[in-house]
């Protein structure tokens, strides 16, 4: 196996994602960071699906470091907002502003979505997690897979634990929020840990092929 395939860069600064897909892929992959890569410039998250910018983002990063990239766009779909906040999930409540720090962006998106659906019914906060998992080489797509998680939107943020949307999503199944999972459970029924899950083994195959 060359070295440039058995090392796969992570698109993505949020510490969370990376730590989800190193745990959950396997240790056969030396994995890389964009905080590896300084000067690399940050690319525009502008399609209209979690497939367009999954793709863009892997191809993007692919292309400017030589390296194999996996990438994913991932986002809250909320039925009883028409489908969003979607692809706009990470800045629903608008752009980072310098120096923010994730957490506080995070609140303030939560703090949106719950005003939007001030007085709407449990039975009408139906809602997923989508990710769409993209692995690209400067030359192209190797690999595709999507996830999914079914669930509703609380009234207010209950559990410490995730990141994003967690604590105001809540699993019927479990009758907990993500953000009152640990990270092995929430890993077990996860939008992204279902993506994961679907691209291990496909992944595995591939790199076997060019060993």
């Amino acid at each position: 196996m060359s070295s440039v395939a058995k090392k796969i860069l992570v698109a993505s600064t949020n510490p969370g994602k990376i730590a989800e897909l190193r745990a959950m892929l396997g240790s056969d992959v030396r994995w890389a960071g964009l905080a590896e890569f300084e000067g690399i410039g940050e690319i525009e998250e502008d399609g209209d699906t979690f497939a367009e910018n999954a793709r863009k983002k892997a191809l993007g990063y692919a292309g400017a470091t030589g390296l194999w990239t996996i990438a994913d766009d991932s986002g809250l779909v909320i039925d009883a907002l028409g489908g969003d906040p979607g692809v706009k999930s990470a800045r629903f409540s608008g752009e980072k502003r310098k120096g923010e720090d994730r957490t506080l962006i995070d609140h303030r998106n939560i703090a949106r979505v719950l005003e939007l659906l001030k007085g709407v019914p449990e039975e009408k906060r139906t809602a997923k997690f989508v990710c769409r998992l993209c692995l690209a080489e400067p030359d192209g797509i190797l690999l595709e897979t999507e996830g999914t998680l079914q669930g509703l939107i609380t009234e207010k943020e209950i559990g410490e634990n995730g990141f994003g949307y967690d604590p105001i999503f809540f699993v019927p199944g479990l009758n907990k929020t993500v953000a009152q999972l640990t990270a092995e459970e929430k890993n077990a029924i996860s939008h992204r840990g279902n993506a994961i899950r679907e691209l291990k083994p496909l992944l595995d195959k591939l790199l076997c092929e060019i060993i």
